[in-house]
């Protein structure tokens, strides 16, 4: 195996990592765990930690090797979850040896990680949708500096225990990921918040990434999270993206209903790597 050294990266140091994810984005829906906007929208948070590993060229990898060494994988833990992209040609086994310290018990899955007598959770399969640009109509606007609370109140409204503030989301702007972001916000006809969408630019000629969508528990069903997805669909092909990809559990059947009468369609499951016998 190919010694490896991981990096801890510090929000303001991300920008190894996003260059990296971005050059490992295809056209279509990407095949790893992780889109520059997964951690993008990490990035809100200004305690967020992204380990980098890189081909290893010093037994005590810096920062600065972070930026110079070629690139292997990039992840983060997501609550209990290792999340996981790696370059094309990666060693994946000397990947999960080296990310072993980070699988201590509780933290019993990885996603785009196979590890070595784990299996696949069969159990709640995660749908990977595609979208390849065409001709749309919504009523979603780009969010402005005198929206991002309207924003952050969709968010909390559509996802239970949320507390995202708009604070949040000016973190995450000024964060290096932050010109990746595209925002759709979409009001009712009296003005209020209904539904919003955050898009992630890959590159031109790279797939986007919606990251997150979430319609006001208050309106739905009247067609605005369907703008919303729209709306950010269109911005991320005017910005040359190739297609936009969005995933979520194939249990959520609302969301599935809105993708797909949104122009999305199924392209694989995902399945995390389990520890057996976990929980």
């Amino acid at each position: 195996m190919a010694p490896l050294a991981r990096h801890r990266l510090s929000p303001a140091g991300t920008g190894p990592a996003l260059r990296a994810l971005r050059a490992w984005t295809p056209p279509d829906a990407p095949a790893g765990s992780l889109h520059p906007g997964d951690v993008g929208w990490l990035l809100r948070r200004d305690d967020a930690t992204v380990f980098l590993w890189t081909a290893a060229r010093t037994s005590e990898p810096s920062a600065a090797d972070a930026a110079k060494a070629a690139p292997v994988a990039v992840g983060f833990l997501d609550g209990p979850v290792l999340r996981v992209t790696a370059a094309p040609d990666a060693d994946l086994g000397a990947l999960a040896a080296d990310a072993e310290d980070l699988l201590v018990p509780g933290n019993d899955a990885t996603d785009g990680l196979p590890v070595p007598g784990w299996v696949p959770d069969t159990e709640e399969p995660w749908l990977v949708f595609s979208w390849t640009p065409e001709p749309v109509s919504s009523r979603a606007v780009e969010v402005t500096e005198s929206d991002t609370a309207d924003r952050a109140l969709v968010h909390r409204a559509a996802f239970t225990g949320s507390t995202l503030t708009a604070d949040h989301w000016h973190t995450m702007k000024k964060s290096p990921a932050g010109p990746l972001a595209v925002e759709a916000l979409v009001r009712t006809p009296a003005g209020e918040p209904a539904a919003a969408a955050t898009g992630w630019f890959g590159g031109v000629g790279r797939c986007g990434l919606l990251e997150p969508v979430g319609t006001h528990a208050d309106h739905r069903g009247h067609g605005y999270g369907r703008d919303a997805v729209r709306g950010a669909c269109a911005a991320l092909a005017d910005r040359g993206a190739s297609a936009v990809a969005v995933l979520t559990p194939a249990s959520n059947e609302a969301a599935v209903a809105l993708y797909e009468s949104a122009g999305f369609t199924v392209v694989r499951e995902n399945h995390d790597w389990t520890r057996p016998g976990r929980g």
